[in-house]
């Protein structure tokens, strides 16, 4: 008698088509809500709003455009490398 771990079930094959549209789809969703943030933080330095006025919708105006770049601009950027990685075993 041997005591050998069970073999787990095998995976379905993976469909590269499948694949290809959900990460295009991730790096758009990124890219759109970059773009709505940075539109978002642009309205708050302008002062849009009523609940934040002065220098503090300066500063928070500021921290909208600049996250939204990051997530517009470079977060696709890592996600694209992070795709053209091989799949760990």
């Amino acid at each position: 008698m041997t005591d050998t771990p069970p073999t787990p079930p095998s995976l379905p094959p993976l469909d590269p088509e499948k694949i290809a549209r959900q990460r295009f789809f991730a790096l758009g969703l990124f890219r759109l809500s970059g773009a709505l943030l940075v539109m978002f933080g642009f309205l708050v330095l302008m002062q849009r709003f009523h609940w934040v006025q002065g220098n503090k919708a300066k500063a928070m105006g500021a921290i909208f455009v600049l996250v939204g770049l990051f997530q517009f601009v470079i977060v696709p950027r890592l996600l694209l490398a992070l795709f053209r990685k091989p799949p760990q075993s």
